[in-house]
């Protein structure tokens, strides 16, 4: 009997891969979400190819090894990172979870039983004691795939916590490249602000040393002050702001918020870079991982229909158990003391069948909330392309115009102190084109950190391959699949 059941058990748990694979549920197609992908970005001005790449570590274009080993510290130092790992783990012991619904459930069960009997059948004051080894085996017959696709459901959402971490890394290294320019903009304009105090400080004196002499008026001395405590009160605004910069980018590495001086920076700091590869616009579906993240949904919660669809027919269980019974140790493992059981079950809601269709219905409004979800993380992944080139090509064209204006500025100053030397105009000419001077100076430097972090910001939107941290390897199936090559590895 033993060797009749072993063998039906068996041969139920092979059949369930060939009767297991009666799909109800929808075959997954990617949605149409109705949405005009032109062949080339609108805003590009280069000659985009399909094979265009991205470099993967872009940020060394900008030939600064500091910037480099913040990048490369964010993603082994940051909490969000570390959260987003997390989230993959309890993603995967999820899926553990689902997927031990597919095997047989065995049980071990001991039972101690101990009875005192009296009368005139049994002794008097008779004691016997019972003992009860058995093992219990529970299996459901996956016939129409609910537990199949449960678990390819669960694992789906492995794989989007995965696109998450993606995301979550391209982000925080976009960040930190952005931070730290605006660091560098910070330094720069308080070089600026620090050089007008200097040179309104000495137009000050010039203007006091005229005044004593009664070669000027007290209107210019008036003026002369205000224009330079109007150039202090920068300073301590600049200051808090490179300190606040300074402390979210500490948090973003995981170190305290601390703050430091201001650095020396180079006149000549702005290099003209080459434009990014955009590659063709189509490319962005496959690219983004946000946008993956969002189609991996879609699958998961095709696979749960399937599953809420499945869960309205006939569950098919097969039970069995097998063990000894015997009145004492001595006697619990021999052959007249075995017992087993194997039996068959079907169950078919009926009472709460409506609750198993609104179940169902449920989960496709889900999916057509996450249809919505895929529509608008597209439109806005195209938008922040395009958004980022536009701005490229407009902020450009300031900048030369920013640069003629300074030049300008530099000239008109220039200009004005000699007519002023000659008496030929007031010092208060001079003070103007001083300030402006300056004032395109903080301008330009301005419109060259908006440039930079646009740059940034284009990568970021372009996605790629870039900025991913270590992958994360879990086990499916008896084997490890590794995000990084997509591969399944023996162990």
């Amino acid at each position: 009997m033993m060797q009749r059941y072993l063998l039906i058990s068996t041969v139920g748990i092979m059949l369930t891969g060939l009767i297991g694979c009666i799909n109800l549920g929808p075959n997954y197609q990617r949605p149409d979400v109705d949405i005009d992908i032109p062949e080339f970005y609108q805003s590009d001005s280069m000659q985009p190819t399909a094979d265009a790449v991205i470099t993967d570590r872009w940020w060394q274009d900008f030939n600064d090894p500091e910037l480099n080993r913040l990048v490369e510290e964010v993603l082994l130092r940051n909490w969000d990172l570390e959260q987003a790992a997390a989230r993959i783990l309890e993603a995967r012991a999820q899926y553990v979870q689902v997927s031990a619904d597919r095997w047989p459930q065995v049980n071990f069960d001991y039972d101690w039983d101990q009875r005192r009997f009296g009368g005139v059948n049994v002794g008097r004051g008779q004691t016997i004691t019972t003992h009860q080894v058995s093992f219990l085996a529970l299996f459901e017959i996956d016939l129409w795939s609910r537990l199949a696709k449960a678990s390819k459901a669960a694992w789906n959402d492995i794989l989007v916590d995965e696109e998450n971490r993606r995301t979550v890394a391209q982000t925080l290294v976009a960040e930190t490249a952005n931070l730290y320019l605006q660091i560098e903009a910070f330094e720069r304009r308080l070089q600026i602000a620090t050089e007008s105090i200097a040179a309104f400080s000495r137009s000050l004196q010039f203007v006091e040393t005229r005044y004593r002499r009664g070669l000027t008026s007290a209107l210019d001395v008036r003026q002369a002050r205000r224009i330079l405590a109007g150039a202090q009160t920068r300073v301590p605004e600049l200051q808090q702001l490179l300190g606040i910069t300074q402390q979210q980018l500490a948090i973003l590495l995981g170190r305290y918020p601390e703050t430091r001086p201001a650095r020396p920076q180079p006149q000549d700091y702005y290099r003209q870079q080459k434009p990014v590869p955009t590659g063709l616009a189509s490319t962005l579906l496959r690219k983004r991982p946000d946008i993956r993240a969002a189609e991996l949904r879609l699958q998961a919660l095709n696979q749960q229909i399937g599953s809420a669809k499945a869960a309205r027919f006939p569950q098919i269980t097969l039970t069995g158990t097998y063990g000894w019974n015997a009145d004492g140790k001595d006697r619990l493992f021999k052959s007249d003391s075995v017992i087993w059981n194997f039996g068959r079950g079907v169950v078919q809601p009926l009472v709460d069948a409506d609750r198993l269709k609104a179940r169902q219905r449920g989960v496709e409004a889900q999916y057509q909330q996450a249809v919505s979800d895929y529509a608008n993380t597209v439109l806005n992944a195209f938008a922040e392309v395009e958004g980022a080139l536009l701005t490229r090509k407009k902020q450009l064209e300031r900048r030369q115009r920013e640069v003629v204006f300074l030049e300008e500025a530099r000239a008109t100053q220039r200009v004005a102190q000699n007519r002023y030397i000659k008496g030929l105009t007031e010092y208060l000419d001079v003070l103007d084109a001083q300030q402006t001077r300056f004032t395109a100076e903080d301008n330009l430097a301005q419109v060259d950190l908006s440039i930079l972090t646009n740059r940034v910001n284009l990568h970021r939107a372009l996605g790629g391959s870039w900025a991913v941290p270590e992958p994360i390897v879990v086990q499916r199936d008896g084997y490890f699949f590794d995000f990084e090559t997509k591969d399944v590895i023996v162990p």
